[in-house]
């Protein structure tokens, strides 16, 4: 065995692994992106040939009578990956132009690798007509056995694709891009000028060896470029193919460990006549162990690196993030974390699943998804929630899922400061919102103490003028209107006035009643109104049960209130109704009306002072209720609609006077 034929068994061992490598770094993390996806069916085709030649190279060494079917199947495998190889070839190049954002358009790139793949089909015609004639298997110079079409197509693309890269280099920015581009298109050049040189210098009987020699550089060739790939993955995330960094680094080791294996097969064969070939295996196995130490070292001092790269990009994030949180909106924090922890990790989806109550156990699943990709985000005890990503490729390497669970670790501390500042916020909100409603509660009442007496001095006038049987009739009907002005005036004063009042708690004012005599009375007031319109107003409680710990007072304006509110909301033979029920130590009040309901877009606001939606109206009625129910530590629960898409019920808790004096 010469030493051509070890050069040949060792390279293409090489080129099998190499492609090997690439294909499972493409596997293991690619992006959405068609430029993967191309170079991962180049790095197949090249596979294909390198694995047919190395089965073809070692039948003929092992058998001194190679069978057809091996050889067959290896000249299938060497034909496979080289007729594609071309066309793979042009389109990466399309690809890449496409990423750099150097095409015209969509439909130039269509074109473009229309162009790249059109002339497989003449020299497919051409290959099979080649096998249907016989032609003998030539693994030495497998390009010339495919015919002229097919080395013209070759030369043609791979020339097209150094001028590409001669363009590329000059438009990118980055030096070592730059170079690796430059490297590419002169291997690229070279490799068609061997090719070149072959077909117009065929071989001659005396020089087989050396285009032996020639046939083996140019199937070498490949290699270069992969291998400087790989350094520039590596060293400047080259197309972003060197981001998981660990996943790089157990291939690579893999990839040297599988040819060392080789070199260590092939060197015993070669020294078989001189030594035993268990002995050459023992001594070069032997010879890695002066290497562990600088190996393990180096590799640390790598490892070590990348985590820090990691560690500080995360710093970067949590800095970013710290930023968004002292804004005190959890939504925006939830949607830039989300959209930082995408593009600075690069996964193709990232969520934040917090949960609602924040208070479950640490580790407990719940209804939040769990799996491998999901990293759980907790304190103390409490599990916040989980931030859950799906990377483009199969897997995520060690030093990305180190940096994903210190990202959650300090995660819990950035929401509950956003959290916080949120809550403060609304706090200085609702202390602004209650010093301004104090003011003007104080303003009211002031204006109403101000004009009620005036008010009442001319209602006593003109109800004396209209007792005087000499006043003409056309002034009685013009006094009456006064008259009735006056009342609708007096009455938003008094709203004026029982929103502005706060409840009575010390005194002489009994904080109980009777909640039947209260809503009676109240009812007694506003029946004449009800009958005028013709609106049923009844009143379904019972006779005993009914004392409730609040002053009779605020039960009146809260009575009152939303029983004038329902018969506004009626129309005429309407019905409105107040019922009661006691349950869970508390006296609920009903109060039920079948007009139209509160639309969907009010349902917010309805209880804000001043906010109203009737011509006439103060838009305190509703604002009253809730502020006298809060005082005397009740509830308020309203729903709308009821049935049929209409009524309105506001559910009225009141703490009864039993329970009351126990809770003293």
């Amino acid at each position: 065995m010469n030493t051509l034929t070890y050069i040949r068994l060792v390279g293409f061992t090489a080129g099998t692994l190499l492609q090997l490598f690439w294909m499972v770094v493409i596997l293991g993390y690619r992006r959405q992106r068609n430029f993967e996806r191309v170079f991962f069916f180049l790095c197949l085709s090249l596979f294909l040939f390198y694995a047919g030649s190395l089965l073809a190279l070692n039948t003929t060494l092992y058998y001194a009578n190679p069978p057809t079917s091996l050889l067959s199947s290896a000249w299938v495998l060497v034909c496979s990956g080289l007729f594609f190889f071309p066309s793979l070839l042009l389109h990466l190049h399309v690809e890449y132009a496409s990423t750099r954002n150097q095409l015209k358009s969509g439909t130039h790139k269509g074109w473009l690798i229309a162009v790249a793949y059109l002339p497989l089909i003449y020299v497919g015609l051409h290959f099979y007509q080649g096998a249907i004639r016989g032609a003998e298997f030539d693994f030495v110079g497998p390009i010339a056995t495919l015919g002229w079409p097919y080395k013209t197509w070759l030369c043609s693309a791979m020339f097209a694709c150094a001028l590409w890269d001669e363009r590329f280099a000059k438009a990118n920015p980055g030096e070592a891009e730059a170079g690796f581009i430059g490297s590419l298109g002169g291997v690229l050049l070279g490799g068609g000028g061997l090719i070149l040189i072959l077909t117009i210098f065929p071989p001659n009987p005396s020089g087989l060896i050396a285009d032996a020699v020639f046939h083996t550089i140019l199937a070498f060739m490949p290699l270069l470029p992969m291998v400087d790939l790989i350094y520039a993955a590596q060293k400047r995330n080259f197309l972003l193919l060197g981001q998981q960094k660990n996943l790089v680094y157990a291939v690579s080791i893999t990839f040297l460990a599988l040819l060392y294996l080789s070199v260590i097969r092939r060197a015993g064969d070669w020294l078989e006549p001189v030594f035993p070939p268990e002995a050459t295996a023992a001594v070069l196995v032997f010879v890695l162990v002066i290497f562990f130490e600088p190996l393990q070292r180096v590799v640390g001092r790598q490892l070590r690196a990348t985590a820090q790269t990691e560690m500080d990009r995360t710093q970067k994030i949590l800095g970013a993030i710290q930023g968004v949180a002292r804004a005190g909106n959890s939504e925006k924090l939830n949607r830039f974390i989300e959209e930082w922890v995408k593009e600075r990790f690069e996964f193709a989806e990232v969520r934040l699943i917090l949960s609602p109550e924040r208070t479950m156990r640490k580790g407990s699943v719940g209804n939040l998804p769990s799996s491998e990709n999901t990293f759980e985000i907790a304190e103390a005890n409490r599990r916040l929630g989980s931030l859950e990503v799906k990377p483009h490729g199969a897997m995520i390497s060690g030093e990305t899922r180190a940096a994903l669970e210190f990202l959650c670790e300090q995660l819990s501390a950035k929401l509950d400061l956003c959290r916080l500042i949120e809550e403060k916020v609304e706090l200085e909100k609702e202390l602004a919102e209650r010093e301004r409603l104090a003011l003007v509660g104080q303003t009211a009442a002031s204006i109403s103490h101000n004009l009620k007496n005036p008010l009442g001095a001319i209602k006593t006038i003109l109800q004396v003028q209209l007792e005087n049987p000499e006043m003409p009739e056309s002034m009685r009907g013009e006094t009456k209107m006064v008259l009735e002005e006056i009342g609708r005036l007096s009455g938003k004063l008094n709203q004026l006035l029982q929103f502005s009042r706060p409840a009575v708690r010390a005194g002489n004012v009994a904080m109980e009643c009777d909640a039947r005599v209260v809503i009676d009375e109240a009812v007694s007031v506003l029946r004449p109104q009800a009958e005028k319109r013709r609106i049923s107003l009844r009143v379904e409680m019972a006779a005993s049960n009914t004392r409730a710990a609040v002053a009779a007072e605020a039960l009146n304006d809260i009575a009152s209130n939303l029983l004038v509110n329902a018969l506004e909301a009626v129309s005429s033979g309407g019905h409105v109704t107040v019922s009661s029920e006691v349950r869970d130590g508390a006296l609920t009040l009903f109060f039920d009306d079948d007009g139209p309901g509160i639309p969907e877009s009010l349902r917010e606001k309805i209880l804000q002072p001043f906010f109203t939606t009737k011509s006439q109206g103060t838009g305190l009625g509703l604002a009253i209720v809730a502020r006298r129910v809060g005082e005397c530590n009740g509830t308020l629960v309203w729903n709308s609609p009821l049935r049929d898409g209409r009524g309105t019920r506001f559910e009225i808790n009141l703490p009864r006077v039993e329970a009351a004096k126990e809770a003293q």
